[in-house]
């Protein structure tokens, strides 16, 4: 027997019944002679209740001031869950991320993980007891809570199983694993029973919200079994892990899609590569994620460059290049919002040709325009109208067949 870590998201826990029943999915674990380790998010909706408090107090709220804020709902979760294992008779003690070890960057709100400092967990785990750990948040070198981002529990998770050297990591969502899209707006969506490590982190990047990329990130770096399956309904979920061993035949195996995307474009620049590097150097020291990047030369010898963001980014990019206009011999810039952006996933599309071809045609064929570009060995994204991404999934959803597939095959 061995370590086994859990992690169990917010609507897992959303209420008194829900916690008991992860309760008995933490028994059943340690009632198996394993070494169980739980991660959990913030109740339900607890998390989007306090940014909106925060929000109705400040404009633009201190990023520290927020993961102060936004570190107390895990916090809840923990004790409640030590507190009804206790009552169990089982004996629990519950963490927070600096209590457990977690030391990430000096970033606040969309922190990394730099180390975890595994003994006070270890000591724990040999004397018996179930250890509670809050997700999504850490400590800095300086002292400073710092939190993960959205959907960080998932990779303290995958973090705490890669440092403590587990046997795997299941994660317990709302769904029953990972599907061919999202199944609330694809109706013929199709849980995977299995997928690779390098197409849930695209998936997981490019909008799939069932894991944390980051997570993704650290499983496949530290070889972790990953689990993603259900906290309410007993079934099996969906394994991911370095090479797919079913499901070979399909070339296309997942359709994301993620609105809230902005496009920057900047006019004016000198053509040659001086103001690149100079552009994202910027922007990166500013923990701004750039995803599609576009340049195109003009007839006058000047560049221009387009690129996409996030829009809770778009603010800080504006003030930013703003303020380095000058600088960055910027002549002037524009942005664009209300965009989206739908990608097709696939390790099988490295060795046919012709898959993006065939999304443009689809595309195209239902009227929908194509804003942005950019592909990979294993995916292609395009950027269109945000009112149109639902449109544009579920008609390649359908061109790819992944609406097809049998179920858990």
């Amino acid at each position: 027997m061995g370590i086994i870590v859990q992690k169990f998201g917010g609507t897992s826990v959303g209420n008194v019944e829900r916690i008991r029943n992860t309760v008995d999915r933490i028994i059943e674990e340690k009632e198996k002679g394993h070494d169980v380790v739980v991660v959990v998010s913030a109740m339900g909706k607890t998390t989007d209740q306090l940014v909106g408090l925060a929000n109705e107090l400040s404009t633009y709220p201190a990023k520290r001031e927020m993961d102060m804020l936004l570190s107390t709902g895990e916090q809840v979760t923990i004790s409640l869950v030590a507190m009804a294992l206790i009552d169990r008779g089982y004996d629990a003690v519950s963490y927070t991320g600096w209590q457990a070890g977690i030391i990430t960057e000096p970033v606040h709100g969309n922190a990394r993980i730099t180390e975890i400092r595994t003994e006070k967990i270890k000591s724990r785990l040999a004397t018996g007891q179930i250890v509670i750990v809050a997700g999504f948040q850490g400590i800095t070198p300086e002292g400073e809570i710092a939190t993960l981002g959205r959907g960080g529990s998932d990779t303290t998770a995958v973090a705490l199983a890669a440092a403590l050297h587990a046997d795997r990591c299941l994660i317990y969502t709302d769904v029953t694993g990972v599907f061919t899209s999202d199944p609330r707006y694809i109706p013929n969506a199709r849980k995977l029973k299995a997928v690779s490590y390098d197409e849930m982190l695209e998936l997981a990047s490019l909008g799939a919200g069932v894991l944390h990329a980051r997570a993704v990130e650290f499983a496949k770096n530290a070889d972790v079994p990953l689990i993603v399956c259900s906290s309410l309904e007993r079934e099996e979920g969906t394994l991911i892990e370095e090479e797919v061993s079913v499901e070979k035949n399909l070339i296309v195996r997942g359709v994301a899609f993620e609105d809230g995307i902005t496009r920057v474009t900047i006019f004016g620049l000198e053509n040659g590569f001086r103001n690149l590097p100079d552009i994202f150097t910027t922007l990166a020291e500013h923990h701004i994620d750039v995803d599609i990047i576009i340049q195109n030369q003009t007839a006058d010898h000047k560049t221009y460059l387009s690129f996409s963001i996030k829009d809770k980014d778009l603010k800080e990019t504006a003030d930013l290049l703003e303020a380095e206009k000058e600088a960055l011999s910027i002549d002037h810039f524009e942005t664009e919002t209300g965009l989206a952006k739908v990608s097709i996933i696939g390790s099988g599309m490295v060795s046919n040709p012709g898959v993006a071809a065939k999304m443009f045609q689809v595309l195209a064929d239902h009227g929908i325009a194509i804003k942005m570009i950019s592909t990979s060995e294993i995916k292609v994204s395009t950027v269109v109208d945000a009112k149109e991404m639902v449109r544009a999934a579920r008609c390649l959803h359908e061109a790819f067949e992944l609406d097809a597939v049998e179920q858990n095959i």
